[in-house]
This record gives C-alpha cells, sequence and structure tokens, in this order.
C-alpha cells in the first residue's frame, strides 16, 4: 500500500498539476504507519519512495535506452537503482522520526516533517543533487502553499506540505485547524507582490527547432538545423530571440562566420538581441555548454556551471556505463561560478542553462542584477514523458522564488513565457516547429528568499528538529518508569 501511495504521487505534478495529491498520499502513508515502529516507519517510507521515484522519473529509462540505445535490460536496472537509492530519503526521514516520537502528538508534527524538508534539501547537493520531485514543486504555481515560495523556496513549501499531511494523518481538531491556517495564510501571501515592473515590457521570441536527439549529432542533419533556426530568428521581430541548448550542435568557433553575422546583424536591426545556444571550446581542449549572446558592442557568452552526471560529466569510475550510450560531447567543463546577467535587448538576462534551474539557491546570485531570467534546454532526451512537463513546473517554482519572468526555449518543449508569479503567459505544444513570439516584463527588487536563500528554511526546521527532540528527550524517562 505504501509502494501504492508513492505511485500515486505522480499525479500531483506536472502535466496534471492535481496539488492536493501529495498532500493526500503523504497523509494516507502517515496515517498507515502512525502506531509503526521504527524498522516498519523506515521499511514503509522506502516502500513509498520507491514508488513515489520510479514513477516520477521513470523517464530515465527514456533518455538512456530510447535515445541513448542502452540495452533495454542495464536500463531498467539503472533506473530501478537510482530510485532505490533515492528511496532512501523519506525511508531515513520516517524512520528516525518513529524513533525520536512515536505515535502521534506535537513530537511527530514537530518532527517529522522538517526531518522530510531537510533530507529533501541534503538531497539536492549530495552527490551533485538531485532535488527532482521534491513534494514542493508539486505546489507551483496553484497551491495555496505556494505562497511560501518567495519566503523560504521549494524546500519550505515541501516543509508545510508533509506538515499539512500529517496533520491530516492525526484526524484531531486542533492539528486540522493549523493546516487550514497555513493553506489560509498561503492564499493571502499569494496576493503579495515581492518584486515591482522595471521600464516597459520587451518582445520575446522563442524558437523551439523540434530536432530529435538521435538526429541532433547526424552531419547530414547539420544543414537542415541551421537553416531552421535561420529562418525561424530572420522572420522575428522581436526584440529578444532565444534559441534553446545547443541549438547548433556545432562548436562556435566552427559555425560559417557568415551565419553569425546574419544573426548578429538581425538583432541589431531590431534595437535587440540573439540568445544561442551553441557549444563552444577553448583552445586548451575543453569545451563547455554555452550561450552567446549576439548583437550589441561586444560578443557575451555564459558557460553552464552546474553540470549533469552522466550526461555533460563522467564521474570516476563509470566511463564503461557511458561507453553503453550514444553520448555526444558528454564531457563538458564547467564554468566559472558567479558569472553576471549579460546586457542585452534594455535588459539584465540571468541565463540558466536545462538542468541547472533545478537548484534555485544558486540561481539568485544574479539577483537583484537580473532583470528577466532565461532558461535554455533540450529535454529531447526525455522524448513525449512527463519530464519536460515537470522541468516546466520546476522553472514555475524558480518564478516564483525570484520574482522573475523566465523565458523558457526548449528544443521540443515545453517553451513558453512564465511570468513573477510562476503562471505560463503563453507557450508552444512540444514536439511542434515554432516561434512563441509575446511580451516580458522586466522585474526589480528582491524576494525574501532572493535575499536569504535556504536560510530562513533551514533555520525554521531546525528549530523545529530541535524542539521536537528536546520534547521527546523530556518525556522519555516517563514513559520508561510507566513502563516499570
Amino acid at each position: 500500500m505504501a509502494f501504492v501511495l508513492g505511485a500515486a504521487g505522480v499525479f500531483g505534478f506536472a502535466p496534471f498539476y492535481f496539488f492536493p495529491l501529495p498532500v493526500l498520499v503523504l497523509a494516507g502513508l502517515l496515517h498507515l504507519l502512525r502506531d509503526a515502529s521504527a524498522r516498519a516507519a523506515w521499511q514503509g517510507g522506502y516502500a513509498f519512495g520507491l514508488g513515489w521515484f520510479l514513477a516520477g522519473v521513470s523517464w530515465v529509462y527514456v533518455s538512456m535506452h530510447d535515445v541513448g540505445g542502452m540495452p533495454a535490460p542495464v536500463a531498467a536496472l539503472a533506473v530501478l537503482l537510482f530510485a532505490a537509492i533515492l528511496a532512501l530519503f523519506p525511508a531515513l526521514a520516517l524512520g528516525l522520526s518513529a524513533r525520536l516520537a512515536p505515535g502521534a502528538g506535537v513530537r511527530r508534527l514537530l518532527l517529522l516533517p522538517a526531518l522530510w524538508a531537510l533530507l529533501e534539501w541534503v538531497r539536492g547537493w549530495v552527490f551533485t543533487g538531485f532535488p527532482w520531485q521534491a513534494a514542493g514543486f508539486s505546489q507551483a504555481p496553484f497551491s495555496p502553499l505556494a505562497g511560501y515560495a518567495p519566503l523560504l523556496g521549494v524546500h519550505g513549501v515541501t516543509w508545510l506540505a508533509v506538515l499539512s499531511a500529517a496533520c491530516l494523518a492525526a484526524w484531531r481538531p486542533r492539528p486540522a485547524i493549523l493546516a487550514a491556517a497555513l493553506w489560509a495564510a498561503g492564499w493571502g501571501l499569494q496576493r503579495v507582490d515581492w518584486t515591482r515592473p522595471a521600464g516597459e515590457p520587451v518582445s520575446v521570441s522563442l524558437l523551439q527547432g523540434n530536432v530529435a536527439q538521435e538526429m541532433k549529432f547526424r552531419p547530414e542533419k547539420l544543414q537542415s538545423t541551421l537553416d531552421t533556426y535561420r529562418r525561424l530568428a530572420l522572420d522575428s521581430r522581436a526584440r529578444l530571440i532565444v534559441l534553446p541548448e545547443t541549438a547548433l550542435p556545432i562548436f562556435l568557433d566552427d559555425t560559417p562566420l557568415d551565419y553569425l553575422l546574419d544573426l548578429a546583424g538581425h538583432a541589431n536591426g531590431q534595437g535587440g538581441g540573439l540568445l544561442l545556444g551553441v557549444p563552444e571550446r577553448e583552445t586548451a581542449g575543453r569545451y563547455y555548454n554555452s550561450v552567446a549572446a549576439l548583437g550589441g558592442e561586444r560578443l557575451q557568452v555564459y558557460r553552464k556551471v552546474h553540470l549533469v552526471p552522466f550526461g555533460e560529466f563522467v564521474p570516476w569510475g563509470f566511463r564503461w556505463f557511458i561507453d553503453l550510450m550514444h553520448i555526444p560531447l558528454g564531457d563538458f567543463s564547467r564554468g566559472r561560478p558567479g558569472q553576471a546577467p549579460m546586457a542585452v535587448a534594455g535588459q539584465r538576462v540571468a541565463v540558466n542553462i536545462c538542468y541547472e534551474d533545478v537548484f534555485g539557491e544558486e540561481l539568485i546570485a544574479a539577483l537583484p542584477e537580473a532583470t528577466l531570467m532565461a532558461n535554455l534546454s533540450n529535454d529531447a532526451w526525455f522524448g513525449d514523458s512527463f519530464a519536460p512537463w515537470q522541468h516546466l513546473q520546476i522553472s514555475q517554482m524558480r518564478a516564483l522564488e525570484t520574482g522573475r519572468w523566465w523565458l523558457r526555449a526548449n528544443n521540443t518543449g515545453i517553451t513558453a513565457i512564465l511570468d513573477e508569479k510562476g503562471r505560463v503567459v503563453a507557450h508552444l505544444e512540444p514536439f511542434t516547429t515554432g516561434s512563441l513570439h509575446g511580451q516580458a516584463q522586466g522585474m526589480r527588487g528582491l524576494t525574501p528568499y532572493a535575499r536569504w536563500g535556504n536560510a530562513g528554511f533551514l533555520v525554521l526546521a531546525g528549530l523545529a528538529v530541535a524542539v521536537g527532540f528536546g520534547l521527546a528527550r523530556r518525556q522519555a524517562p516517563a514513559s520508561l518508569t510507566a513502563d516499570r
């Protein structure tokens, strides 16, 4: 039953957006384990986590087998092992809370939600981090709990979601009132404007070339790809034109000069600029996953900082695993942290590439200087799965945290314009070739999360753990006396 509850949680995330469901399945799990021993709670938490992650990140199989060409049994085993490792985090949260605060009551309400969210935070940085499928993401942008995102970030929203579930599982009036108060306050916070407009909106065009990943790096496909993006760019009348990650599947210095001059000249003619996803290399043999800003007085370049293990760099000892797949440019060098936003089309645009928008605290370094945020991605690796929609929802959470509009240019989708509340202003249908034309509003100012990062969540959750642990220790002698 715990496994089934965990697997059902995937329907709370995009593309379904049924945000109450993760809270409800968590409440069901906690009710199921309300009187469980620490060992049974750990086992139930592990089964729940296995279902949660197998359903939620099943798209990893698509990238390894369908696109990467890895043998099906090896890819299936890799997905199972991956989910098995991720399931350790909810198992540990439930096992520890059952040991420290058995049964229901205030101790459990204090300890379990805070431990769960703190371990999710750990999952976001250990071994380079994989915070995907954190419960807080499911609440963006529609849930009242999303109102807390500009204050506490996604991990704070996870904490409040699990706290709400624990209140429901307690099945008592006071916890139910607490949950209702949390959601009512979140509803009120959704109406707070943490940032303000900076100047007039800017016209934008986000290009979606829809190049299949298995065709992307084939020499015979190169000219067609170049022609598609040239046509889409030259047809745009926007001041800011954005192409996806590695839109051009050749190094920047190998790209025909007249091609780049055409794009730059067109951008200058519109009084703006063009952001181009393209690999870039140095004479020393290192190469980067980069974004080049064409137009204006000088070339500006952003180099990706947070690389994806196995996809963009090879962890030590796993070269054999990578060799089972067909991944061109699979060992990028890391860009320099703290790169400044780009001055483009009268805006200061903070660029991040694909997976980097999963790490909220790394992105706020560009604030308050940045007026717009742009994510250039290539989710073609994951086919027609949940992954592109989940990735969109992650950007929606990032928009809430930063109080900025987000521009998402994606090779096969989801290409979208998001406002500072994380709402989709416009988007292209996935797996279509086209341009998304619209307006984006630059913003200034800082949300509390942009100012403090995860510090606010860590202090509050740490305080909850400390108080809950203190209550558990104070009540332990009494329980021992009662046993005697």
